[in-house]
């Protein structure tokens, strides 16, 4: 297949060509030519948008799908198409399914469903056994079958001596370690933020206490161990604080933060609307704020969408009773482009996270596989349930405007345009 990509602004600070319109020739998968202008031919397949930007594909370090055992909520098939539609050329899929994905079979079962599609999956496998917390799982068999990393989604590990020989025993395969920022004990049976907003509504709340005291043990551990960990989906002013004076001693310590945390706060909560109850809560204006500063200083190294498709029977419930979770493939790009300058958004979706998570990063140059993503920066609108692929539509951004819009992907020579 050939494919002449017209006037398309690059946006990759590790390619000659960055900052600058170009025509690009693609054949059988591989950049053949990069030019100001390149004549067409009958036999291409020539992609010409409105205000085409293209960079080296997304990569989102945590989606979850249902498949297996909760497929109503999506399948590997609809989710991997949500994805490319969305802009994301790679995946880091979590482990809550059912069964959770905690041996090296479960893991080869998700990577020969992902095969022959534009969108490469990369499973996070469970850290331990069922991610019940108490029994270490299978962590360099998963790996050997082609897990990039381990964590039990959304739960914390209590029994720090697991986490200690978790982050030990990662080191003899430069594994990485995921611990989710949230102490149990702390959080109780807290929904939503403590404050003022959780007052009001009569809510229980969560202390961002609890993802500070969680935050601190592991990076005692991490200093005790060595090896390298991965805190994902941080959401505080105080976190951000810790992670930075960690990364100054050294250690081999990198976070993330969800797209929601970075443009909603917990002023939602006042509709009751079940689909901004998430893990971690959303916070506040502070916390915004500061989670930016720490994406610009270098602090947080990744942005994810914290894709989390929850079916409507578990979701428009009761708040008290809804499941927590938002999807955000869809809007992440519109959502962050609200709130982030275009080179530094696209840096944290794909450049840091592909060297975090140990994913090939293909510069957009001659003789390079083409791993584009093609999008629109400056495109606004109003995000509705129309503009959903997912097969679940618990999204937190429904009504909200937002500006930027992914057109599709090129990737393992496939070219899924919305």
């Amino acid at each position: 297949m050939t494919t002449l990509i017209k006037s398309a602004t690059i946006i990759d600070s590790s390619s000659p060509y960055h900052h600058q319109q170009k025509d690009i020739l693609i054949i059988n998968g591989i950049i053949n030519k990069i030019e100001d202008a390149i004549k067409e031919d009958a036999t291409y397949n020539v992609v010409q948008l409105d205000n085409l930007h293209i960079s080296n594909g997304w990569f989102d370090t945590s989606v979850s799908f249902g498949e297996p055992g909760f497929e109503e909520r999506e399948t590997i098939k609809n989710g991997l198409d949500v994805a490319a539609k969305s802009g994301f050329t790679s995946v880091a899929v979590n482990a809550n399914t059912n069964p959770v994905i905690d041996n090296k079979s479960s893991v080869e079962f998700l990577l020969n469903k992902a095969k022959s599609f534009a969108v490469n999956l990369h499973p996070i496998a469970a850290l331990t056994q069922g991610s019940k917390g108490i029994e270490m799982a299978e962590l360099y068999d998963m790996q050997q079958s082609g897990a990039i990393a381990f964590g039990d989604y959304n739960k914390p590990i209590v029994n720090e001596n697991l986490m200690k020989i978790a982050l030990l025993y990662a080191q003899n395969f430069n594994g990485l370690v995921l611990s989710f920022p949230e102490n149990k004990c702390i959080a109780g049976e807290g929904i939503v933020n403590e404050g003022i907003n959780s007052t009001k509504l009569g809510l229980k709340g969560i202390p961002a206490l609890a993802e500070h005291i969680q935050i601190a043990r592991d990076l005692f551990l991490l200093e005790y161990t060595g090896g390298k960990l991965h805190i994902p989906t941080i959401s505080t002013a105080k976190s951000v604080e810790l992670i930075k004076n960690a990364k100054k001693k050294g250690l081999q310590v990198t976070c993330s933060v969800s797209v929601h945390h970075l443009t909603l706060t917990d002023d939602e909560l006042h509709a009751f609307d079940s689909n901004f109850k998430t893990t971690p809560p959303l916070r506040t204006k502070t916390d915004i704020k500061a989670l930016i500063k720490g994406i610009k200083s270098g602090v947080i190294d990744v942005v994810t969408s914290n894709h989390n498709p929850i079916d409507i029977e578990e979701k428009k419930v009761e708040f008290s009773n809804a499941k927590h979770g938002t999807i955000g493939l869809e809007s992440a790009f519109g959502a962050l482009s609200t709130v982030l300058d275009l080179d530094t958004l696209i840096t944290t979706i794909t450049t840091k996270p592909k060297t975090i998570f140990g994913i090939e990063n293909h510069s957009i140059n001659n003789g390079n596989i083409a791993d584009l993503t093609l999008f629109n920066p400056t495109k606004e609108y109003e995000f509705t349930e129309e503009h959903i692929i997912s097969t679940s539509k618990n999204s937190a951004f429904i009504n909200k405007k937002l500006k930027g819009k992914a057109y599709g992907i090129f990737a393992n020579n496939q070219l899924i345009i919305n």
